[in-house]
């Protein structure tokens, strides 16, 4: 039983080391920086702060990079004629 236990454990180990660093991948991807996370906080105004708190940083963020975006471009996105 020992030896088996002996020639298990090592197997076990590194099938988790192995499955651990797939889950590290993916996090790692999916994050958001330090200084995004910074600028948010310095420059972030009441209602994209109080997105934060509801729904967490990615929607946040993505509500902050939508209105510092230029005018053309959103307007680009959404499918809105240029007026002029």
């Amino acid at each position: 039983m020992a030896v088996f236990l002996v020639l298990l454990f090592p197997l076990l180990l590194l099938v988790f080391a192995v499955l651990m660093e797939r889950v590290e991948a993916r996090l790692k991807h999916v994050s958001v920086t330090e200084n995004e996370v910074e600028e948010f906080l310095d420059q972030a105004r009441p209602d994209e702060v109080n997105t934060f708190i509801r729904e967490g940083i990615g929607r946040a963020l993505y509500l902050f990079r939508l209105r510092r975006r230029p005018r053309r471009s959103r307007r680009a996105k959404s499918g809105d004629a240029p007026r002029g």
